[in-house]
């Protein structure tokens, strides 16, 4: 039986303390630690960004001379000069040309993402749109990363997972899959991080 849900727990007490936003900001420091993802200077684009908290610990690491794009349908509240965010929706082709072409950026070092639908309660249904979601952040980093940059994206487990996998395999190389320290008990989150050939 899982656990019960604790919005309280010490990973969000942790993020009060230090200032972040939200629990999920370790789960990203995890998996920089682990792969090295971030360094100063890069060019990182973090999909689904609201609140902010991944893009707070971004911003420090990439430093003044990087450059972060949040973007997500929900406004957020400015983090830094180095960020600049927009409300959008990573499905709108036109409207991200559009954004990318005003802040001049051609691709990206690091394409991000710890976006979740919006869950029904449904497992089968939630994962499918989990898969949906992810699938369409992996064509935009296909797109938009340079060769050799890294995608990291959160996805449900489910029926529908290892299809998936199976597809990122093809396509990306070094592709790992975790479940970062912060993730919920009750949760069945993991991490997909993939290079880009």
């Amino acid at each position: 039986m899982p656990k019960p849900y604790q919005p309280n727990d010490k990973w969000s007490q942790k993020a009060a303390e230090e200032g972040y936003r939200a629990r999920s900001v370790y789960k990203l420091m995890e998996i920089d630690t682990r792969f090295r993802l971030l360094r100063h200077g890069m060019t990182v684009l973090d999909c689904g960004a609201a609140p902010g908290s991944w893009l707070q610990y971004v911003a420090q690491k990439i430093g003044p001379k990087g450059k972060a794009i949040g973007i997500d349908t929900t406004d957020i509240e400015p983090i830094a000069d180095n960020v600049h965010l927009y409300r959008l929706d990573m499905m709108n082709e036109a409207a991200l040309e559009a954004m990318l072409a005003q802040e001049n950026i051609h691709q990206f070092s690091v394409v991000l993402s710890d976006i979740a639908p919006n869950t029904t309660g449904i497992k089968d249904v939630d994962q499918w749109r989990s898969v949906e979601l992810t699938e369409a952040v992996l064509v935009l980093a296909q797109k938009y990363l340079k060769p050799g940059g890294k995608c990291v994206m959160k996805v449900f487990r489910g029926a529908d997972f290892d299809e998936f996998l199976r597809k990122v395999k093809r396509d990306w190389k070094n592709v790992k899959v975790m479940t970062p320290k912060a993730t919920r008990d009750r949760s069945f989150e993991v991490y997909v991080i993939c290079e880009k050939h």
